[in-house]
């Protein structure tokens, strides 16, 4: 699981006129629909939030004020007050990566797209891509295609392997 980048670490949420949100309400749902998705309590993903979690008197998230998401999974956030009017929406959310993480694949022959085993911020250089331990450079041997994916300019060759760390 990743940190939410909405109402992630203690995040607090207002009204539209920037009262606080006491006893708010935040909805997620799987991007682009009405479908609930579960969020946890914390980065082991083992203890589900209530679906919407209800903000407390300051406006956050009770308890740790902690939001994780599944890693390569995209949520819809819906935040309401108490009466069920709509503050704001806010979709095709992925959570913040965590540093630390890794993972590897297994290359086929001649493959160009990879899946990284979680998810990380484009652009920030965070992603470490090695094949067979030799490090793979931005822009001259791959391109980052989304969060999750990254497409090596040339063919794989089968065993390769790669390894991904942030």
């Amino acid at each position: 699981v990743n940190l939410s980048p909405v109402a992630g670490a203690a995040a607090q949420f207002l009204d539209n006129s920037g009262n606080v949100l006491t006893g708010g309400k935040l909805y997620t749902y799987a991007a682009g629909t009405t479908t609930p998705q579960a969020t946890y309590t914390t980065a082991a993903g083992n203890v589900a939030w209530s679906n919407p979690i209800i903000l407390d008197a300051a406006g956050r998230v009770s308890g740790s004020g902690e939001v994780w998401l599944l890693s390569n999974i995209s949520y819809k956030f819906v935040i309401k007050d108490t009466n069920d009017v709509l503050i704001g929406t806010y979709d095709n959310l992925s959570g913040l990566a965590t540093a630390g993480q890794s993972g590897y694949i297994t290359a086929t022959q001649a493959q160009t797209i990879c899946t990284v085993p979680f998810t990380y911020l484009i652009g920030a250089s965070s992603l470490k891509v090695y094949v067979n331990g030799s490090k793979q450079v931005i822009a001259l041997n791959y391109t980052e295609t989304n969060v999750t994916t990254i497409t090596f300019l040339t063919g794989l060759n089968v065993g390769d392997i790669v390894e991904f760390t942030q």
